[in-house]
């Protein structure tokens, strides 16, 4: 995709259409219905939240950016060092970089939060990209993203499974003897397991150029949202839960100005994914892939599509 890599903002609309699979796994528990696939009640059509999607994105930038300048993950995961998670201790590493004081005057405070949050937008990319509320501890101020992105829904109704597990090892010593003295042998604990035998899922995304003037969201920041929407956040982010995932479409729609020329909804219309129908036991994509039309005849000379994937 033709596109400026520098550290310039971006200064033109983007909206994309992103397509992704899985199979045999769960790709957002539900931690309130003992972690089954989320699920429309109505439709039955699976769903995959934002904020699900959002996470994987940071993984793959914190591997495609490396330790580049600007390119901090402000929500980091367990696995990072516990300073790193502690939001409060990122706010006071902005008020000690900026110098600012928390004094009792109304205007020095209001200074102090805008400097502070002008220094995490220019160290944190999520923040540029995603926004944060960081109004805990040290006043850093509110942020809105550039980049938001809808919850992801499966093109037709899905059929969680669950499925008995076992563990042969056992945690403690006590556990061991009461099972050995019941049957004579340890056979361990059971455990459940969801997946989904194969679900085809659709989210939206928009990238608006006048927040991204007010957070510093770059065009360098842009491609690496696009490398991690193209596959990396799939590729990094495997286990055994997920099962098999993997982009299967995205599809950007690239405005020659701030404003853009066209509601964001009619250029989504143009791509258009035929659903099986409700008697339909999808198992591979290759059963949607003569479903997919993208009607890119009229669209207005000032709007690009990319086909980036698909």
């Amino acid at each position: 995709m033709p596109t400026d890599t520098t550290s310039s903002t971006v200064n033109k609309r983007y909206d994309f259409v992103l397509l992704f699979d899985v199979q045999d796994g769960n790709p957002n528990g539900d931690p309130d219905s003992g972690n089954q696939p989320r699920i429309d009640p109505q439709s039955l059509q699976g769903l995959v939240t934002d904020v699900c999607i959002k996470r994987k994105i940071r993984n793959a930038i914190s591997v495609l950016a490396g330790d580049a300048p600007g390119t901090e993950l402000y929500f980091q995961t367990q696995d990072a060092v516990y300073e790193k998670r502690v939001l409060n201790l990122q706010h006071q590493r902005a008020q000690t970089a900026v110098k600012s004081d928390e004094g009792s005057d109304p205007k020095a405070k209001a200074d102090n939060t805008a400097k502070a949050r002008k220094w995490m937008c220019e160290n944190f990319y999520d923040i540029r990209a995603f926004g944060a509320v960081m109004t805990t501890g040290v006043n850093c101020g509110q942020v809105r993203g550039a980049c938001q992105i809808t919850f992801a829904r499966s093109i037709d109704a899905i059929v969680p499974m669950e499925f008995s597990i076992t563990r042969k090892s056992v945690t403690t010593e006590d556990e061991a003897k009461k099972q050995s003295q019941k049957d004579g042998s340890i056979t361990g604990t059971m455990g459940r397991k969801n997946t989904i035998p194969y679900a085809l899922y659709r989210c939206q995304g928009f990238i608006n150029p006048y927040l991204a003037r007010d957070t510093g969201f770059s065009f360098s920041d842009l491609q690496l949202l696009w490398d991690a929407l193209k596959g990396t956040m799939w590729e990094i982010d495997r286990s055994a839960s997920r099962g098999l995932m993997c982009t299967r479409g995205l599809y950007v729609f690239e405005h020659d100005s701030m404003l853009g020329s066209a509601p964001a909804h009619e250029l989504f219309d143009r791509i258009r994914i035929e659903p099986l129908g409700p008697e339909a036991a999808p198992r591979s994509f290759d059963e949607y892939r003569p479903r997919i039309h993208i009607e890119d005849s009229g669209i207005p000379a000032s709007i690009k599509l990319h086909r980036m994937v698909g």
